[in-house]
């Protein structure tokens, strides 16, 4: 039976480059699988998924009004998403179906929770729905394991309030663990 996997972890963990690995595996085996990024998501370029190691690829993109229910899947061994945390709720439900229904994995990669500490409604819904979920292990400065991420501005001072929803990388993120998160030094 399919399932509906969230690998989740804080930023600079290595989302990207996992799912890459995956779809190559799939695909030396002569399987097709599918790929989706967040059509938010314009840091490279949009519908590319792209590691910080250099490794990227097209995907097809999603947003909040993409129907994942009547997307063709035929003949896929596997869907793979990129930047998981801005799926809606509804989305998950109907990729949760679509691996226990139509008996396609998907395996989704995405942050828990933003630079406030606050989970992504997409995330909140991965969490509950998933069959599957494991935690890609990152490092904070001070050494520990990384489980939250911070905002910073231009300077690297951290910024602590705002939109939930900035795109940005290293100029604008950061990976802590929660005792550096919760401290006033960033």
């Amino acid at each position: 039976m399919a399932k509906l996997y969230f690998r989740y972890s804080s930023m600079n963990a290595g989302k990207s480059t996992a799912l890459l690995q995956v779809a190559h595996n799939y695909e030396e085996q002569g399987q097709r699988v599918r790929l989706f990024t967040a059509a938010i998501d314009d840091r490279y370029q949009v519908g590319m998924i792209t590691s910080r190691l250099g490794p990227q690829r097209e995907a097809s993109i999603f947003d909040a009004t993409t129907d994942f229910s009547v997307e063709d899947f035929t003949d896929l061994a596997c869907v793979l998403i990129d930047e998981a945390q801005f799926l809606t709720p509804p989305q998950v439900a109907q990729i949760h179906k679509l691996a226990q229904v139509r008996n396609t994995p998907v395996i989704c990669y995405g942050l828990r929770t933003d630079f406030r500490g606050e989970p992504f409604p997409g995330s909140a819904q991965l969490l509950a729905l998933a069959d599957d979920i494991e935690e890609l292990k990152n490092i904070c400065t001070c050494g520990k394991k990384a489980t939250m991420n911070i905002r910073v501005d231009q300077h690297g001072r951290r910024i602590r309030s705002g939109e939930q929803i900035v795109i940005g990388g290293n100029d604008s993120y950061r990976q802590v663990c929660g005792r550096c998160f919760y401290s006033n030094i960033s």
